[in-house]
């Protein structure tokens, strides 16, 4: 068979693992529909098309201040953050699965490797750094009122500061060639162990030195033209605070559909430890433990814990179903497309 088979199949099998970790949030989300105002819950259509589309202009909003990419209509880039995401669910790897395939994706629209790099380091650096705000007013709002736990503050004092700590560390890095020089050696010791490992020794060396050194030099060079530049970090800071509200809004307009009001700020708090967790969880999109994580913390916030089930499950259920769906479709149709060469440039 041939590579482009290949992919397909092995996206498929990954598609039905998915289905089978959440099997029975889809039998029980099937029983909320009896209950749910529909044509409220057909909001979270256009609401995950936003949280896409933003998504997507916390990276394209970095590429064109720096003319590193001329202007892709709002589907297209909604369409490839969308593909970026459904990636990061089939193939669970921290992110790294969605950051290379978006490299790819701008590869093919003259954007260079470390610049593709760059504008992914700029997306996730300032969705953490708008989320810390939004998390910063969630928390200040938790203390002030009495009745929620006491737990939930320390959660999110640690949430903050562990996301703090990650920014700073990455700066830190960057922003020195010889770390940026360590950290490129370490990079390729690392990976090739591991890949020797994992092969028993059947592949030696799949990163070489001087074209990883090449690359963190690329982007070294990149951060430290930020650094002069802070103000181009302003438009994807401003997507990125309207890409986490959007996407927390996406909890709030199922519990109202539920005919539940609930208070946005635990949502907030809840939404980024579940993140953060499903981050290292190995099941595909954290499926399992996103789910119990955000439901303990939202009954720990005081909420019933009938009510965040089935706010939570509804909402993960169906935004689910949108972006493995659509997610694949878009996916495939590029695979089959550019597999064999790159995107038409500026297309």
């Amino acid at each position: 068979m041939s590579f482009r088979t290949w992919l397909s199949t092995i996206t498929l099998v990954l598609i039905a693992v998915i289905i089978f970790f959440s099997r029975h949030e889809l039998v029980h989300a099937w029983k909320l529909l009896e209950q749910v105002n529909i044509w409220i819950l057909l909001l979270l259509i256009p609401g995950q098309l936003l949280v896409y589309y933003a998504a997507g202009e916390m990276m394209f909003s970095y590429l064109r201040q720096k003319k590193a990419i001329n202007e892709i209509s709002p589907f297209g880039l909604a369409r490839m953050s969308l593909e970026m995401n459904f990636v990061n669910h089939v193939l669970p790897s921290g992110g790294v699965s969605g950051v290379s395939y978006m490299g790819w994706r701008l590869g093919g629209y003259g954007v260079s490797p470390g610049r593709s790099t760059m504008a992914q380091v700029v997306r996730y650096s300032m969705g953490f750094a708008a989320f810390i705000v939004l998390l910063s007013v969630a928390v200040l709002v938790v203390t002030i009122d009495g009745g929620i736990n006491r737990w939930i503050i320390l959660v999110s004092s640690i949430l903050t500061t562990g996301m703090l700590g990650v920014l700073i560390t990455a700066m830190f890095v960057m922003s020195s060639t010889k770390r940026m020089t360590w950290f490129a050696g370490w990079t390729v010791r690392t990976v090739n162990k591991v890949v020797r490992k994992l092969t028993f020794g059947r592949k030696q060396n799949v990163l070489q030195h001087d074209q990883v050194h090449e690359f963190f030099d690329e982007l070294h060079k990149d951060y430290l033209a930020l650094r002069a530049d802070k103000r181009i970090l302003i438009k994807p800071f401003l997507w990125g605070l309207l890409f986490n509200a959007a996407d927390v809004a996406l909890f709030l307009i199922t519990f109202w559909a539920l005919g539940v009001p609930v208070n946005p700020a635990p949502i907030l708090i809840a939404y980024g430890v579940a993140s953060v967790a499903g981050f290292f969880v190995v099941t595909p999109g954290g499926a399992g433990a996103y789910e119990a994580i955000m439901v303990a913390f939202l009954a720990l916030a005081g909420l019933s814990q009938g009510t965040a089930i089935a706010g939570i499950v509804l909402t993960r259920v169906i935004l689910l179903i949108g972006t493995i769906g659509l997610g694949y479709l878009f996916y495939q149709h590029a695979i089959l497309k550019y597999g064999k060469k790159r995107p038409p440039i500026n297309r």
